[in-house]
């Protein structure tokens, strides 16, 4: 049973009636959504957890529809939010809207009996009136409800911040999505993050009175890590599901270094293995911590399902020739996903360049004294070469590709130098 599995995965935080959802799962093919706002031109990682969500629906034989916020996206989500959001243009929201869409269609399918759909709210906002708007679904709503919702009330103590009417009536926008969803698709059921419980909620019960049918709600918990730190961030930023704002390369690291206490539930959450398979690779990290097999298979199949089996073998082979390989043996597409997160670089426009004046730059060392210090030593390498000379020069003629200098000091600390492309 489907909501069996979402429970033994971790998946569940909260249902509307959960044996009444069991039942009406159960009794044939449902029609599911799940709504995602533009908020940046990319979604991140924490988008992985409703996106597999809806895979896992479609995969039981349920339709997913996938709806993407073109109208919501303008207004702003006060849930979990502190202050007042900025708005976005209206153009920039709609050119999120289509990245978005091209992103998340990767995940589902859109063939056959349980064919997923991609809609955007706009379509049926746009037209509304504002009249119409107050007289079909604001009558429905009780102001005394909505704050005393934890966001909106949150937001009504704090004296400086406060919020706004147009953030306030986004409960209504999200619950009006639900209705026309219903009257279009026959959709039953939204799902969507724990803090959207509220929102969703508003939407189940507009459904029911409005247009008097079965509707259900279902949210999945918010993934947090297990030291109480936020999921998903990291020094540079969110880990975006964008090859372009985040390398195949950085985006396997992250999860390749997923602590030990959270790398089994993270394969229960994100990853489509068999819980019997998860359920080895924990007894594999409890025997084992050291060989890292659970955060292996986390890296390699994450990496594989949202960027291609084709991403996989260059992020493995920057990784060989990083720790314990040959550095000269990668490849320039490999270096260019290093140049854009996957190390720290500095840019330069010289031909040539002294190895001291480089280890300083590239914070390898606090001076030119202590770099050369670090030479003598032996503790500075370049392109997997340890360093004899401290009066050597870096001539770009003899890079890797014309443009690369990788600098080693120790075993950890890395700096890639790059001479800057004509370009910029």
């Amino acid at each position: 049973m489907l909501l069996d599995e979402l429970e033994a995965r971790g998946l569940v935080a909260q249902t509307s009636d959960r044996n009444s959802l069991r039942n009406h799962l159960a009794g044939g093919s449902r029609t599911l959504y799940c709504g995602f706002d533009p908020t940046a031109d990319s979604l991140h990682i924490g988008n992985l957890v409703p996106l597999m969500a809806l895979q896992r629906f479609q995969r039981a034989g349920h339709r997913p529809i996938l709806l993407l916020g073109g109208a919501t996206g303008l207004i702003g989500d006060p849930s979990g939010r502190d202050s007042e959001r900025s708005l976005n243009a209206a153009s920039a929201v709609a050119a999120w809207v289509e990245r978005i869409r091209g992103q998340a269609a990767s995940f589902l399918d859109f063939e056959g009996s349980a064919a997923a759909r991609i809609v955007n709210n706009l379509d049926w906002t746009r037209g509304l009136d504002v009249v119409s708007f107050l007289r079909d679904v604001g009558k429905f709503f009780s102001v005394n409800a909505m704050i005393n919702r934890e966001s909106v009330r949150r937001r009504l103590q704090n004296q400086e911040q406060g919020i706004s009417f147009t953030e306030f009536s986004y409960m209504l926008l999200q619950a009006n999505d639900y209705v026309e969803l219903a009257r279009r698709y026959g959709c039953s059921l939204q799902i969507g993050g724990s803090d959207q419980w509220g929102n969703i909620v508003a939407g189940m019960d507009l459904v029911r009175r409005r247009l008097e049918r079965e509707a259900h709600a279902l949210t999945l918990p918010l993934i947090t890590r297990s030291d109480g730190a936020k999921f998903g961030k990291t020094a540079a930023g969110a880990v975006w599901l964008d090859p372009a704002k985040t390398s195949p390369y950085a985006f396997y690291q992250f999860w390749l270094n997923t602590a030990d206490a959270d790398a089994v539930a993270h394969l229960r959450r994100f990853s489509t293995l068999d819980l019997a398979e998860i359920d080895g690779l924990a007894a594999s990290l409890a025997a084992a911590p050291q060989r890292r097999e659970a955060q292996i298979r986390l890296a390699e199949h994450l990496t594989r399902l949202v960027h291609g089996a084709d991403a996989l073998p260059p992020v493995q082979r920057i990784t060989g020739c990083l720790f314990g390989g040959d550095p000269r043996a990668l490849r320039e597409g490999d270096l260019q996903q290093l140049e854009l997160d996957g190390m720290e670089s500095v840019r330069v426009a010289e031909d040539s360049l002294g190895l001291l004046s480089v280890a300083v730059a590239a914070g390898l060392a606090e001076s030119r004294g202590a770099a050369r210090k670090l030479v003598q030593a032996k503790g500075l390498s370049v392109n997997g070469e340890v360093q004899h000379d401290p009066s050597r020069q870096l001539d770009f003629a003899e890079a890797l590709y014309g443009r690369y200098y990788l600098l080693r000091r120790g075993k950890k600390h890395w700096c890639l130098l790059v001479r800057r492309s004509s370009e910029g």
